[in-house]
């Protein structure tokens, strides 16, 4: 399933080249515990790197490349290297407008394994162009789809406590913040995790609480905590094995608990087609900078609509850019459930000129041209020197 782009040729005259790319690799600050933005030795931060494409017309696109590497096996490092050494020679050149072949080149230059070799870092490179090309053509993203912007993207407030003392003080931050929906983090102890969501749910009735194990599961555990999960208030179960755990995942959905999202095995929509096939999940969490960007998300949408099957909005605790990117496609996508998009609860710096400040649970989707964001090029240098990335 192609979107169709022939609206956006419409508005171009001549190939859109890319002339220089720009790396500016940060670390954002981190304002609350997260695990996954724990490094080593107790080094905390959210490590990113800043992609600036200028075409030869001088337009100018902002993309953001996301690694966490205890989330996936791509660093900070490697994302620089990637980029520098590799991919930007091969991009050098090439139509802005081409999507399909910017991302054929840089898969050629850097192979796959089971799916797309280092997806988050080419994400990077693929907002930037969503934004250069809006830019260019003066759409928003949305409208480079032919789909109207949406106005706004709900939140959940995310929980991740290290014991259960903090749980009621971490609801409580949420609900100062005007959140009535909560993500948690489960897995591996299921006690441990039935109690949190117990303590959720008293708290929030009303709320959409959403489960995400990361694979934190064995498969006995999984099948005997769908049904107490259920029974606690959870209405989806995300990722409750590791990505390669297919037979599992059959035997979770064949159980019927609970709903079973998947999120770290799907990276292309040919996998996802993969998963559906084989019975292996009722849905998708959703994270543009997981699956290589914007075009594959929006393609791996598509196909879940086509088959009945859920599309969540989820992120991996995206500064500035990367979120714009996720809000623009998840509201003009029409998402219907909180989105688990982290940044601003757990981040404590922007590069934009009007930071994303969400209000009451809900954040404002950018609605100029591109992704809609202004980036502000003093802050981006201040965050380069303090970050000594």
């Amino acid at each position: 399933m192609n979107v169709d782009r022939s609206n956006i040729l419409e508005n171009v005259r001549r190939p859109l080249s890319i002339e220089r790319i720009d790396l500016y690799p940060v670390r954002y600050p981190s304002v609350a515990h997260f695990k996954f933005l724990e490094g080593p030795k107790g080094v905390m931060g959210r490590p990113a790197v800043l992609i600036r494409i200028t075409a030869d017309d001088g337009t100018v696109g902002w993309g953001e490349s996301v690694p966490l590497p205890r989330w996936s096996y791509e660093t900070l490092e490697s994302a620089v290297t990637t980029l520098d050494r590799y991919l930007r020679p091969v991009l050098i050149g090439l139509n802005s407008f081409d999507l399909d072949a910017v991302h054929a080149a840089m898969n050629r230059e850097i192979a796959g394994a089971f799916s797309t070799g280092s997806p988050i870092t080419k994400a990077g490179v693929d907002i930037a162009l969503h934004d250069l090309l809006g830019k260019a053509t003066g759409l928003n993203t949305a409208r480079l789809w032919g789909r109207e912007p949406g106005k706004e993207v709900q939140l959940s407030w995310t929980l991740n406590p290290r014991t259960l003392d903090e749980v009621n003080a971490l609801i409580d931050e949420g609900f100062t913040r005007g959140y009535r929906n909560f993500n948690v983090k489960v897995a591996p102890d299921l006690a441990f995790d039935l109690e949190l969501c117990r303590r959720v749910k008293a708290r929030a009735p009303e709320g959409f609480l959403w489960a995400d194990a990361n694979g934190g599961y064995d498969l006995a555990t999984a099948l005997e905590a769908a049904p107490k999960l259920a029974d606690a208030g959870v209405a989806v179960l995300e990722q409750p094995l590791p990505a390669n755990r297919l037979t599992g995942y059959r035997a979770l959905r064949k159980q019927g608990a609970l709903p079973i999202i998947l999120d770290e095995g799907v990276v292309t929509p040919e996998d996802l087609l993969e998963f559906i096939e084989l019975g292996c999940c009722d849905g998708v969490a959703m994270k543009p900078a997981r699956c290589g960007g914007i075009l594959s998300a929006s393609r791996q949408i598509e196909i879940l609509r086509s088959r009945n099957l859920l599309f969540l909005g989820s992120g991996l605790t995206d500064p500035d850019v990367s979120l714009s990117a996720s809000l623009c496609l998840y509201a003009a996508y029409g998402l219907d459930r909180p989105a688990a998009l982290n940044g601003p609860q757990f981040l404590g710096a922007s590069v934009l000129s009007e930071p994303f400040a969400p209000a009451n649970g809900v954040l404002r989707v950018p609605q100029g041209p591109g992704l809609g964001i202004d980036v502000d090029e003093q802050k981006v240098q201040q965050l380069v020197a303090q970050s000594g990335a």
